[in-house]
Formats: structure tokens, sequence, C-alpha cells
């Protein structure tokens, strides 16, 4: 099990997993909530003292102010908020799918914080929703069921049952080997959908999100990882971001859809690589 923490900050309070010895290294996703079950992802502690982070309006942190409290970049500043209260200069960051296109976004704006990120199954920019081998797009025969899936996990009459039904299902379309399900579930995990931050970002920010003409800025080392098969993000939207960081180191995970965390025992060896 994770150690839980609340921690007061410049932002409000936040609550935080910690597992792990070594270097700090701070785990979130854009909309999803974590309890002490950690996260499938955050699979660095054994290298690293890993933080897994609930941002505003996530389990017991802050619901914040304003109208933009879910966005990117104020996502960004309370995670700021949230390394300074730890006491750390400077940190690591890692995060999967839309936590790693916050990851691009951290790095654009507090690259002095950073010492590195590690970033997957993302795009830098709307781009995949127009793809028809994403699920995302209306061309994608998967995508009317994904809409409905959707509305249900945003229903708040819908029982833990039907979420758990349709999560499943949302998660076997973005899966490569069928069986990884089966194992995945033994497995300690969280990782929540937050219907309000969700609605945020598909509503406000992803029709305007682009980091494209920004990632030529990013110094920081960066290490891009993507399924070949990649059924949210598709692969080439990896590669696409791993050729605009100059600092970008590129992995491809040839048996894995959109999470080699999960499908590829090659992850550990990626991470372990990471310096």
């Amino acid at each position: 099990m994770w150690e839980k923490h609340v921690i007061e900050t410049s932002r409000g309070q936040f609550e935080l997993f910690k597992k792990g010895e070594g270097e700090p290294l701070c785990v979130t996703h854009l909309y999803s909530e974590f309890n002490q079950n950690g996260n499938l992802f955050a699979s660095f502690s054994h290298k690293y003292s890993v933080y897994l982070i609930n941002l505003t309006g996530c389990g017991n942190s802050t619901e914040g102010k304003g109208n933009d409290k879910y966005s990117m970049d104020a996502s960004v500043k309370d995670l700021e908020a949230i390394r300074e209260s730890l006491g750390y200069q400077v940190w690591s960051f890692a995060g999967h799918s839309t936590g790693g296109m916050l990851g691009l976004k951290n790095a654009i704006q507090s690259q002095a914080s950073l010492k590195r990120i590690v970033v997957g199954g993302l795009c830098a920019s709307a781009d995949y929703m127009r793809h028809p081998g994403s699920i995302y797009c209306v061309e994608n025969p998967n995508n009317k069921r994904l809409r409905e899936i959707f509305a249900v996990l945003k229903d708040p009459k819908a029982t833990i049952d039907e979420r758990k039904t349709v999560s499943k299902e949302w998660t076997m379309m973005s899966s490569y080997n069928k069986a990884a399900y089966d194992e995945m579930i033994t497995r300690p995990n969280s990782g929540k959908t937050v219907s309000k931050r969700l609605d945020y970002y598909s509503n406000k920010e992803l029709p305007n999100y682009d980091l494209k003409p920004l990632l030529s800025f990013i110094k920081v080392p960066t290490y891009i990882y993507a399924g070949f098969y990649d059924a949210q993000c598709p692969y080439e939207f990896g590669v696409e971001a791993a050729e605009l960081v100059k600092t970008s180191t590129f992995k491809v995970f040839h048996q894995s859809n959109h999470y080699p965390f999960i499908e590829e025992e090659g992850f550990k060896h990626f991470v372990d690589s990471i310096v």
C-alpha cells in the first residue's frame, strides 16, 4: 500500500500517495483520482520516491477557485506549489495519456523545476481526435460505443458495477493483449475518472490544445514512449512529439496498445534505462 499524505500549499490542500526511495518523482493524470492502492503506471518506486498526486477536485485535494481550475496551466501551478511544499528544488515527472500531455506542458512552463520527464501514450495537439485510428475520432468504428460508455461514467445514477463494466470495455478497446486485463485486475490499482475534470478537458481545453509550436523549447531530458497499436493516441503522434522535442529519447513498444506498462515486461527495462 502507498502512504497517504495531505499537505498544505500556497494553492490549497492536496492529497498524495508516496512509495519508494530515491530521487523524487511526481506522477499524476489530468482527470484521475487515486487512492492507497497506487496506480499501475506509477511503477517507478524501485528507483524513485514516487509521489502520486490528486490534482484539484480529485479525492481530498482542494476544489480550487476560478473557471480554469482544472486546466493544464492551473495543474502545472498546482504541481509547482506541491513541489515547493515538499521541499524539493527539482523533481522528475512521469505521466501517461493526458498525464503525458500535462508532462509536456509542465516541461514547457516549469523547466527549472524538472530534472527529467517520462511521458507516453500522448499527442501534442488535438489532431488525434481527427485520426480514424483513434477511438476518439467519429470515423472510428468504436467511437459510437465509446460515447455511450462516457455517458454512463458521467451519469451520477450509474451504479459501481455499471461503471466497472463500461470501464473494462473502454480498457479492452485500448489493449493489444486482451489477457493483460485479467492480470491487471489482480494487482492493486486506482485511477477513477473524475467527470468534472474530464468534461473541462474535453469541452474547454481540447478544442484549442496544441503544444507543437512550443516543444522545441523543452531542454530537460525527455523520455517519450508509445505503443505501436495505440488506439487512443496513435503511435505516429508519439513519434511526432519525440521529433519536436530535441532533448528526447523515443521508445516504441511493438506488442502494446495504449498500456505498454501493463502489456510488456520491457517497460520496466525502459524505466531502468532512464538516467
